[in-house]
């Protein structure tokens, strides 16, 4: 009998949510409060000549006013950005200015009455352009910046970082191929559009503590950068973490904070607050990434896959931040799910003068998959050969090597045919990929197939406390950012069923504060079911083995005799033998007066293990655990006349290993789905030619709206995960990162033609059809 574990469980804050009594980030404020605007920069590139704050100091309620400082510059990977842009701004929405005031209203008038003088620079306005051989510096001094070791900026050019594959033998993987397809592709940065802004409020104490509350995926980072940036003691700073209004990986950087801390230390230590307005947090802080790219595949004429040359040309933006990361892990998992034994791959992490990028879901894997997916197709064209049999005959499967030649076994990479052919099933495939529904209208069906590993830090982990009140009950206790995942709730799951508990016992706390809750990385990479529950999992054990010690010495046997579940401890073969939890969760008094034992706290860590960096010439190495793995499609409705569409389904067939909550793991894979569809279908940033983002706001940025989305349809299939708690793989970003993909295959079908650009509107077709001359 399973107490909990595949059950659809209400989330833990499902209430404060639903009745709108949660509390973000901005929701708190204290007495005293000042408040921060930011001002701007109106160019992309430009030296910074002069800044006038006299008119601005003289508005009343003005603290003060913060510019530029060469120091510190800032970055987890290459310490390349300033908080506040010094000498010149590098793209449109830096920061160059910050007023503090007593109201927002006062300082968004000191804030109109800054002036800046600018002296405009040449924009480099895509990855291509920055490798110009003529092209303007991003980063004139990239060599001097101080980095961490694993990344290589190039001298002299506006490559932060390359990352290299080389696995096999080219030249024989060319001359074995009988058919070759070359494409090139590209999209522009767009945003997260997370539903709560960026936010953040800090203090510093009068004992000399630094206080933040962030809305942030990485509270625990904030802590360690703002110790190595400032040379803070990390010990006095405190991070404290509400829920958060989504992230979706554009809350995992460090950027307001840095600001904040700046503020109220010129205010004397007062809280000071800071909000993004959707236009600022839209191009001022981070955004998703953009890419160009170019590739050429090679196979036998019955469709085995012989040789891949791949270039990745990321578009990091103005400062490397998460840039060089997401690179790196394109290149981990550059050939998707597919075992080529030949592969060429460079990828690269480019400056350019666009908002800089950080993590979004699925971190580098909807990107690449966009690029590689789409040459699936076009080459199972060139070969005469169904796209879903082609997928299936150059499947990875276990004891096939990845491009960094980690060699797989069933439980790091699960059974990704099957995935494929329950997609056949559900989405009836051999019924065809196109049907004539009028004169005009055609349904039409596309495909990809998926994987995704994780590439976090090697020495990463996760700690987990649980705490035993005197009724039985438990207090779960965890560095995970509730960011609207619901892997509290998993927690809460995972403790209910190892315990063999009522689930409604046990309690987890939703905020973070970094003095008082064991840490957790990062709420990032699909990687807190699998860390906070192995931790988790850890931690039970050690209260179990607590709660044996003390009934051991009421019940008079051995620790070894007993088990704990249904709230009792008992004799494993004699269960009417027992003590009731509740009776030795706080230690045991006996009829005498004398006690035993005290509150059971159980602790629990985890770090995954064996993972290595990837060597920089030849790219082999273990960067990440194991492989979640599935197959996508998406069937659309398309008018051959005008070439506006309408999409009608969206499937997703996943190995999860094991689903721990049915209804939250569908709600999870359907909202990333949206998102990619999202990304495939309308959502990017419209540059102009000098650089800047003309659709900074929701009015001329598209996202969906009420009614736009299809029927989606998931459907997950089980192979464990051995490392995983009761054998799950993560699953918060995998149902984003083949709906591009399948979106632009369903599209190119049904128009004739090659969409190798993202977004696909009806006007891209239009053009790509030959459209406007």
């Amino acid at each position: 009998m399973s107490w909990s574990i595949g059950k659809s469980i209400y989330r833990k804050e499902a209430l404060e949510k639903v009745t709108g009594k949660a509390k973000y980030t901005d929701d708190y404020s204290t007495s005293g409060m000042l408040h921060i605007k930011l001002v701007v920069s109106s160019y992309a590139h430009a030296k910074i000549k002069a800044i006038d704050t006299e008119k601005a100091r003289a508005v009343p309620g003005v603290r003060a006013i913060l510019i530029g400082q060469p120091f510190p510059l800032t970055g987890e990977e290459i310490s390349d950005r300033p908080p506040i842009a010094f000498d010149k701004v590098r793209y449109h929405g830096e920061p160059v200015a910050a007023v503090i005031a007593d109201s927002p209203i006062q300082a968004k008038k000191a804030s109109e009455l800054i002036g800046v003088v600018y002296e405009p620079l040449p924009v480099v306005n895509s990855p291509k352009e920055a490798l110009l051989p003529d092209a303007m510096l991003v980063h004139e001094n990239l060599t001097s910046y101080e980095r961490i070791e694993h990344v290589y900026p190039e001298p002299n050019t506006n490559i932060a970082d390359r990352t290299k594959i080389r696995k096999g033998n080219m030249e024989q993987g060319w001359a074995e191929s009988e058919a070759t397809v070359e494409a090139s592709f590209s999209f522009a940065p767009s945003d997260h559009i997370a539903m709560e802004t960026r936010c953040v409020i800090a203090e510093i104490r009068p004992d000399g503590f630094v206080v933040f509350s962030s809305s942030t995926q990485s509270p625990y980072m904030i802590k360690k950068l703002m110790s190595d940036y400032f040379n803070l003691e990390e010990g006095k700073i405190i991070v404290k973490t509400p829920l958060v209004g989504g992230g979706f990986g554009g809350k995992v950087s460090v950027q307001l904070e840095l600001i904040a801390y700046m503020a109220t230390l010129a205010v004397g230590g007062r809280p000071v607050k800071l909000v993004n307005t959707r236009e600022e947090d839209m191009i001022t802080s981070p955004v998703h990434i953009g890419l160009d790219a170019n590739i050429r595949l090679g196979a036998t004429k019955d469709g085995k896959i012989k040789a891949a040359e791949i270039l990745y040309m990321f578009d990091s933006g103005a400062y490397s931040d998460k840039g060089a990361t997401v690179s790196r892990a394109a290149a981990v998992t550059c050939t998707g799910p597919y075992h080529i034994e030949n592969v060429w791959c460079d990828s690269l992490c480019i400056y350019t003068n666009h908002p800089y990028a950080t993590a979004y879901r699925g971190f580098s894997h909807s990107e690449l998959l966009f690029v590689f997916e789409r040459a699936m197709d076009m080459l199972a064209q060139k070969i005469d050969m169904d796209p879903i049999d082609f997928r299936k005959k150059n499947s990875i499967m276990p004891g096939d090597t990845t491009p960094t030649q980690t060699r797989l076994n069933q439980s790091t990479v699960g059974n990704l045919p099957n995935c494929i052919d329950q997609l056949k099933q559900l989405m009836n495939w051999k019924d065809g990929q196109v049907t004539q529904i009028s004169e005009r209208k055609i349904r039409v069906k596309g495909v990809s197939c998926i994987w995704k590993t994780s590439t976090i830090d090697s020495e990463a982990s996760s700690g987990v406390t649980v705490t035993f009140n005197a009724d039985g009950s438990v207090n779960v206790m965890s560095g995970i950012v509730e960011i609207g995942t619901g892997t509290k709730t998993v927690l809460a799951q995972l403790l209910a069923e190892k315990l063999k508990m009522d689930i409604n016992n046990i309690h987890v706390k939703m905020e973070v504060d970094t003095q008082t809750t064991p840490e957790h990385w990062k709420t990032v990479a699909s990687r807190g079911t699998l860390m906070a529950g192995r931790a988790l999992l850890k931690a039970a054990d050690d209260a179990t083995e607590q709660l044996k010690d003390i009934a051991s010495r009421v019940l008079m046997c051995s620790p070894d005799d007993l088990e704990v579940g249904n709230e009792m401890v008992y004799v494993r073969d004699e269960p009417d033998t027992f003590i009731n939890v509740k009776d030795v969760c706080y230690g045991y008094k006996y009829p005498s007066g004398y006690s035993i034992g005290g509150q059971v706290i159980g602790r629990g860590s985890y770090t995954l293990r064996h993972l290595t960096h990837i060597d920089h010439e030849t790219g082999q190495g273990k960067p990440g655990p194991e492989y979640t793995v599935g197959a996508q499609g998406v069937e659309v409705e398309f008018d051959t006349r005008d070439y506006t569409y309408r999409i009608l389904k969206a499937y997703s067939v996943i190995d999860v290993g094991k689903v721990l909550n049915n209804k939250a793991a569908k709600g999870q894979v359907m909202g990333a789905m949206s998102m990619g569809l999202n990304f495939g279908s309308s959502e990017t940033f419209v540059f102009s030619e000098d650089g800047k983002v003309l659709n900074p706001r929701l009015r001329t940025y598209v996202p969906y709206r009420y009614g736009d989305h299809p029927e989606y349809v998931v459907h997950f299939l089980e192979t464990p995960y051995i490392d995983g708690p009761y054998g799950a793989r993560g699953v918060g970003e995998i149902g984003l990162i083949g709906m591009p993909a399948a979106l632009a295959n369903s599209l190119s079908m049904a128009a004739g033609v090659d969409l190798n650009k993202l977004p696909i509107t009806p006007e891209v077709i239009w053009k790509v059809k030959g459209g406007g001359g």
